[in-house]
């Protein structure tokens, strides 16, 4: 597909869109409190930041109010509704952007398509009970991500006989799932979830064959910004980890992605077109 329809915004995937990531949340692994002011979410803030990552480079701003990083706590079902809604509200007003909801829960979904939202990120691939049926009823595109069991476990040493296989199958029943509830291709975007789930090996190995999971021929999402897999062959923390994560997204995009997902976004928008000029000029831009 070229373009994708978000709502009343749409997205060339002709070229590599850049996904900002605004986590209203406490505790995110990297930026976990950077918007909470006296233990309050400012919008204010939220907003200001969204603002930058448009002028940067972001086509797509991705807000979360649920940490999902390896062994975060749960987060209520109310507390995610306060986070995420008015930070949608707000931007859908104020900014030309396409804003992506990273939530699993459908009382999030539906609210948020109400208020402007434009995709649906969900971690669990709509299993959770009744996010089918929501995200049907909101028309927008959904992007399905792998996950190997739940963020509270999911890194308690996870083993696969064959990370691309499972994987692939894995989409293959989420796909069908869809199909089932009525949700058609033309809506799906699909992510291999680097990092959850998956050891050092697994994560490199997903990067180095990703261009295998375009047998679905649907958009690929790829989030490696910040995560764990830089320190494992780096040994940076997770403020060190940026120079890691644009060499991920030179290859992802070399490999196919259509979207990254990342928190530096003026850095990664310059890695993304620097990378799709080269692939232009050798002719092995696929559009």
């Amino acid at each position: 597909m070229a373009i994708l329809q978000c709502g009343s915004r749409a997205l060339d995937l002709q070229y590599v869109q850049v996904m900002g990531i605004l986590n209203v949340t406490p505790d995110s692994f990297s930026d976990g409190g950077d918007l909470f002011k006296h233990n309050e979410l400012s919008v204010e803030d939220a907003l200001l930041r969204a603002t930058q990552m448009v002028k940067d480079g972001a086509s797509i701003i991705d807000v979360g109010g649920e940490s999902t990083r390896p062994g975060a706590k749960k987060v209520t079902l109310q507390e995610e509704l306060d986070r995420v809604l008015p930070v949608v509200e707000v931007i859908s007003k104020e900014l030309d952007v396409v804003i992506s909801v990273d939530t699993s829960q459908p009382e999030v979904i539906n609210n948020a398509a109400q208020l402007g939202a434009g995709i649906i990120n969900d971690v669990r691939a709509l299993s959770i009970p009744g996010a089918l049926a929501a995200a049907a009823e909101s028309k927008l595109p959904i992007c399905l991500m792998h996950m190997k069991g739940s963020p509270q476990d999911m890194q308690d040493a996870p083993v696969y006989t064959n990370v691309i296989d499972e994987v692939s199958a894995f989409f293959h029943e989420r796909i069908k799932a869809c199909a089932e509830e009525g949700i058609t291709l033309d809506r799906l975007l699909l992510d291999p979830g680097f990092g959850f789930g998956k050891t050092l090996e697994h994560n490199l190995t997903l990067l180095n064959r990703l261009d295998e999971l375009h047998g679905f021929s649907l958009p690929l999402l790829i989030g490696t910004s910040r995560k764990s897999m830089i320190a494992g062959v780096l040994d940076r923390d997770v403020d060190q980890r940026l120079s890691g994560g644009l060499a991920t997204i030179a290859i992802g995009v070399m490999k196919g992605a259509k979207i990254v997902r990342v928190h530096d976004v003026l850095e990664s928008a310059d890695v993304v077109r620097m990378t799709e000029a080269v692939l232009r000029e050798r002719g092995d831009w696929c559009e």
